[in-house]
């Protein structure tokens, strides 16, 4: 090794070194060299021994041997949770604790890791025969850790046998122990939560004869009475309140739905299920965040269009009402409804409206702008990312202050992320590595970036604690009766107002493109000790769902805005509800960059090339989009096979399909047989492809979900 290298390896915190097998499980191992100064010293004054000049000091490097478990199979995996070094490998058992639901059940992991209780103790045995033996103390802290942040995993009503489990064995381990009062504290939630909804129900079963009607609520489709303009409710309007008290309303909502999320729902494993037939529970603490965003949209498009009879003037005071609170969620640190907000205002049916927009005054379109490229795409969100970590940054003045003993300064609790974010680079992940390795080996390390995120969204919430703000009757119920309008509707709306040709070279010019290619590659860049943090929504986009986000896309194809950037020719289909299945800008389908432009090399395979496609499936199930990544290596049927699995479609059936290429102007590319579709494919268009089932090909079956 030359001296520069030497160098070089010795300044290293953490160097990596290679990988290493044992017993059926990989390793990957790093040295980690830590610096240590020893100082000659000589006699001081009264016999003292004090240190000689610094010129006389020399640095002195400590070297240790790091491992940390890559791969393996379950049964090492949770044999690892109670005989690992947690000083060598920290965290392990957070990251399994958090993921291991994309790979096994809480059932299986707790078969596997409860010892059997003790046999019978002798009569007259007392002392150290009483103590528990050392593997049953480790997985007493295991257990202690997890229900302490996942007591959710325990949940399994009606009964919850996985948590009586845990309480039989705390009884004989640890009956004394805060984690035995801990389970039995949570079973008695569980048990006396079900009592309370039974509760609940009952009287609710009892109002109205059976098949009565009943009202919808406002914020769904059949909430919106057809015609265009409904009947005006009683009490102050949404807009007639202040900036700062709506703003501040909006927060409060999405502070408490986003400390309820819980990080494992966001696993890309977990949430691509959310749409499969019987799911519909699936991830409910995300839908809630979902619907609470959709609904700030449809209170943005309903209180805009929902009169038609407004001129110019007027509806461009609501736009700037909702630019100033769009503002001040940015300054309440509040990203979710910010993007909300701003999704709404850059909505074709709302962008499209150019004498709005004119009368708009110049502040609030610079304001508008300013706030719209904290979301922009062209770097992956990088502003909104940056923003995010110093927001988050700005807690570090404050404990330093504390750690001193001075007086901290008052900083503003936060932020709120904006959700999406984190979903789309958990299903990235997702898309990218492989649950399995050779040898039916588990690939831990996935699940490793995976907890970088989840600690991430953890940290989030605890901070989220510090709001202080209450609630206000009046705007609560102003947000859950604003009118809301569909899809088709508020298009409609839009049209009545400024009809086509009247549209609209004086709206607000917002730069939107989007790379799926970029994130994917920022994901798999990533190196493997960068600190958790890397902010995460599925990049698919079927119109059958709702999801943060992308306001209605449909109708942009019907009616561009000329002047403006045009969307992006995927396959638009009307929606019965308010938003399509998207994480990107409003009125834009997701598109890669053209080859030539942004390639993706993966890890491991020299000169191999990748890309993040969208496959949907023309069947009965409605318009869904599944994200694959398609290399540079595969062959039309090996993709047909993996949209397949995507769509819980039976792959035997993978000969009956033919793959298609979705092109501009209602086009289709057969992508033939035999043919590499990452060269076959067109490259100047967006990665979205459908399959469809040969003439003469038997129907396919849905397999149900595991």
């Amino acid at each position: 090794m030359d001296r520069t290298a030497g160098k070089e390896l010795a300044l290293a915190p953490l160097q990596d070194w290679g990988e290493e097998t044992e017993d059926g499980a990989v390793y990957s191992v790093s040295l980690r060299r830590q610096l240590s100064q020893r100082l000659s010293r000589g006699t001081g004054p009264a016999g003292c021994q004090a240190p000689r000049p610094a010129a006389d000091a020399f640095v002195h490097y400590r070297t240790s041997k790091v491992r940390a478990l890559r791969a393996a199979r379950l049964e090492r995996l949770v044999r690892e949770l109670v005989s690992g070094d947690r000083e060598q490998d920290p965290g392990f058992v957070p990251a399994f604790l958090a993921t291991h639901r994309a790979f096994v059940s809480t059932a299986r992991v707790l078969g596997l890791l409860l010892p059997p209780p003790p046999p019978p103790l002798p009569p007259g045995a007392l002392g150290w025969a009483l103590r528990p033996p050392t593997l049953a103390r480790a997985v007493v802290s295991v257990l202690g850790s997890w229900l302490r942040d996942h007591p959710q995993d325990f949940r399994d009503p009606p009964t919850h046998p996985d948590l009586g489990s845990v309480c039989t064995f705390l009884g004989w381990a640890a009956p004394a122990g805060p984690e035995a009062q801990e389970a039995e504290k949570l079973l008695g939630d569980f048990l006396e939560e079900a009592e309370r909804k039974q509760e609940e129900e009952q009287p609710e079963s009892r109002t109205g004869p059976p098949g009565a009607a009943q009202t919808p609520r406002p914020d769904s489709p059949e909430g919106c009475s057809e015609e265009e303009e409904g009947p005006a409710r009683e009490g102050p309007e949404l807009l007639d309140f202040g900036v700062d008290e709506v703003a501040e309303q909006l927060t409060l909502m999405d502070v408490e739905l986003f400390s309820k999320v819980r990080p494992c729902e966001c696993l890309g494993s977990v949430w691509s299920q959310r749409d499969r037939p019987g799911a519909t529970s699936t991830a409910p603490t995300v839908r809630a965040t979902v619907t609470q965003f959709n609904m700030v949209i449809g209170c943005v498009l309903g209180s805009v269009l929902g009169e038609q009879g407004l001129a110019a003037p007027q509806r461009a005071q609501r736009l700037e009402k909702w630019i100033r609170i769009a503002q001040r969620c940015r300054e309440l640190r509040n990203f979710s409804s910010l993007r909300a907000i701003l999704s709404a205002l850059q909505s074709n049916p709302i962008y499209r409206l150019k004498r709005s927009w004119g009368a708009v005054s110049r502040e609030r379109l610079s304001t508008f702008r300013k706030l719209s490229q904290i979301f922009s795409d062209e770097n992956n969100h990088l502003s909104s990312r940056e923003m995010l970590s110093q927001e988050e940054a700005t807690e570090s003045p404050q404990e330093e202050d504390t750690l001193l003993g001075s007086l901290p300064s008052k900083l503003p609790p936060g932020p709120v992320p904006y959700l999406g974010t984190f979903l789309t680079d958990l299903v990235m992940l997702d898309t990218a590595l492989p649950d399995m390795l050779e040898g039916d080996l588990i690939n831990f390390e996935k699940r490793r970036k995976e907890w970088e995120i989840l600690a991430h969204i953890q940290q989030l919430q605890k901070r989220c604690r510090s709001y202080c703000l209450s609630p206000r009757a009046p705007v609560l119920a102003a947000l859950r009766d604003q009118r809301q309008l569909s899809e088709e509707q508020s298009y409609r709306v839009s049209r009545v107002i400024e009809p086509p040709a009247a549209s609209c070279p004086s709206s607000p010019r917002i730069r939107r493109r989007i790379s799926l290619t970029k994130r994917l590659s920022a994901k798999l860049s990533r190196e493997r000790g960068s600190s958790p943090g890397g902010s995460p929504g599925d990049p698919s986009s079927p119109a059958s769902s709702l999801s943060p986000g992308s306001p209605p896309s449909s109708p942009r194809s019907r009616d561009p805005p000329p002047g403006s950037p045009p969307a992006s020719p995927g396959p638009q289909s009307p929606s019965t509800k308010l938003l399509p299945l998207s994480l990107d800008p409003p009125g834009l389908r997701p598109s890669a960059l053209p080859l030539s432009s942004s390639h993706i090399s993966l890890p491991g395979q020299q000169g191999s090339e990748a890309r993040v496609i969208r496959v949907s499936i023309d069947n009965d199930h409605g318009n869904l989009y599944r994200s694959i990544l398609l290399t540079s290596q595969d062959k039309a049927p090996s993709v047909v096979q993996r949209a397949l699995q995507k769509h819980n479609v039976a792959q035997p059936w993978a000969r009956d399909y033919q793959l298609f290429q979705v092109l501009p102007g209602d086009r289709e590319l057969l992508i033939p047989d035999n043919a590499n579709v990452f060269y076959a494919m067109s490259p100047a268009a967006p990665g979205d492809f459908v399959l469809r089932r040969k003439e003469g090909a038997r129907p396919t079956t849905t397999v149900s979900s595991p």
